[in-house]
Order: C-alpha cells, then structure tokens, then sequence
C-alpha cells in the first residue's frame, strides 16, 4: 500500500517507514502538531488491526486524537476491525 497522511484536527500523521508500508507489514505515523509540524506522538497499525502508540509528556491528547483517526482509516480504507494493542 502506498503511504497514506491522515487529517486528526489539531494534528497531522505523517505516514513513516515507507518499505514496511510498502511490504503492508505495518503502517507507521509520526503525530505532528498541526502550525509547527512538531513531532509529538507516534502511532503504529498491524496489518490485524491492532493499533499502538507513544506520546511525549502532556501530548496525550494528540495520541488519543491519532488513534481515533487511524481506527477510522483502517475500517474504512483496509476493512480492518480495528482495537487498541
């Protein structure tokens, strides 16, 4: 699958390691806060739906926000179910 940048309101996710998207064996994306593209968070999609991630210190919202918008992508655009790793 080619690389996909989501839109999560304040935030952005910039799709990373572009050979295991390529390979689909895991989708990877840095959580950017939208006015300075400051990498605040990061968020990972298994190919079984499994969804994981970090966040500096005070940046739990824009993890929560990532997960949201991922869960999104992979049930709309894979058809996964997916749930929280």
């Amino acid at each position: 699958m080619e690389p996909v940048e989501i839109n999560a309101g304040n935030w952005y996710l910039l799709a990373e390691d572009v050979d295991a998207w390529n390979a689909d064996t895991r989708y990877r994306w840095s959580v950017r806060e939208a006015t300075t593209a400051e990498a605040v968070a990061d968020v990972t999609l298994m190919p079984d739906g499994a969804v994981s991630g970090s966040a500096r210190e005070g940046e739990d919202a824009a993890l929560a926000a990532a997960r949201r918008a991922v869960r999104g992508f992979a049930e709309a655009a894979l058809g996964l179910t997916a749930r929280d790793a």
